[in-house]
């Protein structure tokens, strides 16, 4: 039986102890995740409205203005209730109930004081339609069912607001597909058409391997989890015998495609790749695993999905979020805003809650009562090539740190539309321990200015990834780059068009830490940081550097890790039309105590490139080129 609805106190760390026999990894069990859903709830309550219809929490505004915002935390708030309830066979508190019938009342009611604003072209008030329209069928029986015919009238013309509007093209569509199926399943009015045009233009945005990008352009984050895969399997579950059974089977194939690539995404300690947009939805990177199990569509053992939910719910938890007052912040574990965006309100936050859909899984299910298992990065090193977003993953068992080379990931408008870089997309690397700086030169390769300023990676061109290896060319400084990667290391080789003899910066991976700058060490040709736990980054040149001085940028305030961060870099004066740099992140003393011992590269007549990695596997890498018209097909490194 679930567990009865708690008041958790105000220490946010209280929960209850620890499963090691069930939970041998974690410790976690659903008594956990009950616990914390309980806790996130009751930490709204002092910023609801007089009539349950909104939560205006603290903390700036978004674009929409705090109207919609509030109607944001109800909705978003709603979804874990719904969850909660429902998972719970509605054995809670009939408090929890109550509030969020009497939130339908007074936010449908059009002439009421806390009224909604209105579902309208392209507004966000549509996003939070989906939340709606989901928690009113998970929690049917208990909530809807029992609502007066007055309210349920309200309700319907509300989501009604949905049907004939202009919807942007992009997730948004799939908004539109779960709200009005919701209304097809009370008898309301809907359009058939609509949902069906959402659906079809899902599959116009697949691009094989369980990837779809997010609308047109090349736009691959954790949008393909939590919202591209997600919401065709919930609306599986609204549509029931009205849903085709091939268009079903279609989406239930690519996400279990998808669930055997994305659970190595996860560290060891449980913390997902900081990769992309909308990250401040911390947890909600783990809808997609419970997804798999309700849907029947995963691959994973039973123990190796609630592993790496668990292990991500209580890496955020145990570092701050939900913070003292029970509150998910705008920010990664401290606040942050530059993991927010401009539509990003203070309870944006809580689409967190999508992370709680396991609560509908029965407790007798095997995702509760199986023992855990390890997830990838816990038993060995791994490296998956994912040529459909131009990712290439590699991982590490002695650290576990999980890696990923970006090499077609730009979140920019198809050409010829351009926008600047951002952070969560522009770097050639994220990971799961480490966080781009907000700005900064980590993992990334620039020509300098007369006055210093670096040049965009700008559109990412892939050139393809195969094996080990991943490539692209970047517009912003015509720079070609092939990334090898062994273990804890890659090996960047850039092909520079670099006329007039231009300055060359690269930067190796940041570290941050909320008590101190990391240590600095640094040499010709090569630069080092540690943070006082070990956690180790080290950029060194192999060829074409030998002129370079290494260097270390110290920052402040720029990195959502922590709050203290450093990133290693080389510079040369005059840009060589070679250069092949050595990266390096690690935790494990076997390889931080000298990063780069025992690698080298050394370059043929014809231009090929042979690396020597420290641990001396070789891998060659054969001559390509970037440009307007790069070579087709991907370019591989050849081991020996």
């Amino acid at each position: 039986m679930a567990a009865p609805y708690v008041s958790l106190p105000d220490d946010p760390t209280h929960l209850p102890g620890l499963d090691n026999l069930l939970s041998p990894i974690t410790g976690w069990t659903r008594t956990h995740w009950e616990a914390m859903a309980d806790r996130l709830l009751d930490g709204l309550l002092p910023y609801a409205s007089p009539g349950f219809a909104q939560y205006r929490l603290p903390g700036p505004p978004s674009h929409s203005g705090p109207w919609s915002d509030g109607l944001e935390g109800f909705a978003r708030s709603f979804l874990l209730a719904a969850f909660r309830i429902a998972g719970a066979g509605g054995r809670v508190g009939p408090a929890l109930i109550e509030r969020y019938a009497a939130g339908l009342d007074a936010g449908t009611d059009p002439y009421g004081d806390e009224r909604w604003p209105p579902i309208a072209d392209r507004a966000q008030p549509m996003v939070e339609a989906a939340s709606l329209a989901i928690a009113l069928h998970e929690s049917r029986a208990w909530l809807w069912d029992r609502l007066d015919d007055r309210v349920r009238g309200q309700v319907v013309d509300y989501l009604g607001g949905f049907v004939g509007a202009g919807v942007n093209d992009s997730n948004w569509r799939l908004f539109q597909v779960i709200t009005e199926e919701f209304l097809a399943s009370v008898g309301a009015a809907y359009s058939r058409a609509e949902i069906d045009g959402g659906l079809a233009r899902l599959d116009d945005w697949y691009r094989g391997g369980g990837w779809y990008t997010d609308g047109d352009g090349r736009k691959f984050d954790y949008y393909n989890a939590w919202a591209l895969h997600l919401y065709p399997a919930l609306w599986a579950r609204v549509a029931g015998e009205r849903a085709r059974p091939e268009t079903v089977a279609r989406h239930r194939a690519r996400l279990r495609e998808f669930l055997g690539q994305y659970q190595h995404f996860f560290g060891a300690d449980g913390a997902p790749v900081h990769q992309g947009r909308s990250l401040t939805y911390r947890f909600a990177t783990t809808a997609p695993l419970w997804a798999g199990a309700l849907a029947d569509a995963t691959p994973l053992p039973p123990g190796r999905t609630r592993r790496l939910a668990s292990g991500a719910l209580k890496h955020f938890a145990e570092r701050g979020a939900p913070d003292e007052r029970g509150l998910l912040s705008l920010g990664w574990y401290r606040p942050f805003l530059p993991v927010t965006q401009r539509y990003s309100g203070p309870a944006s936050p809580y689409w967190a809650s999508k992370a709680f859909l396991g609560l509908l899984l029965p407790t007798d299910h095997p995702v509760w009562t199986a023992p855990e298992e390890p997830g990838p990065v816990d038993t060995a090193d791994v490296c998956l090539p994912l040529p459909a977003p131009g990712w290439l993953l590699h991982s590490t068992a002695a650290d576990g740190i999980v890696r990923l080379v970006n090499h077609g990931s730009d979140r920019l408008p198809p050409p010829p539309a351009t926008a600047e870089d951002s952070p969560h997309y522009a770097r050639l690397a994220y990971s799961s321990a480490t966080a781009p700086e907000t700005p900064g030169p980590d993992n990334h390769i620039a020509l300098l200015g007369p006055d210093g300023t670096p040049t965009p990676r700008g559109r990412i061109h892939p050139l393809g990834v195969e094996g080990r290896s991943a490539a692209s060319w970047q517009e912003g400084a015509r720079i070609a780059t092939v990334s090898v990667v062994r273990g804890p290391w890659e090996v960047r080789v850039h092909r520079l068009d670099a006329a007039g003899g231009a300055s060359v910066r690269e930067g190796g991976w940041a570290v941050a830490d909320d008590g101190a700058s990391p240590a600095a060490r640094t040499g010709p040709g090569r630069a080092v940081v540690r943070r006082a736990d070990g956690l180790t980054s080290a950029v060194v040149g192999l060829y074409g550097w030998s002129d370079a001085g290494g260097a270390v940028a110290h920052a402040v305030g720029v990195n959502a890790v922590g709050h203290h961060s450093a990133t290693p870099y080389l510079e040369l004066g005059q840009a060589a039309g070679l250069l092949v740099t050595l990266v390096v992140l690690s935790a494990d003393p076997g390889v931080c105590g000298d990063p780069g011992a025992g690698a080298s590269a050394t370059v043929a007549g014809d231009g090929t490139v042979e690396i020597r990695f420290p641990d001396g596997t070789l891998e060659r890498v054969p001559p390509f080129s970037g440009g307007p018209e790069p070579a087709p097909g991907p370019v591989p490194g050849g081991r020996s």
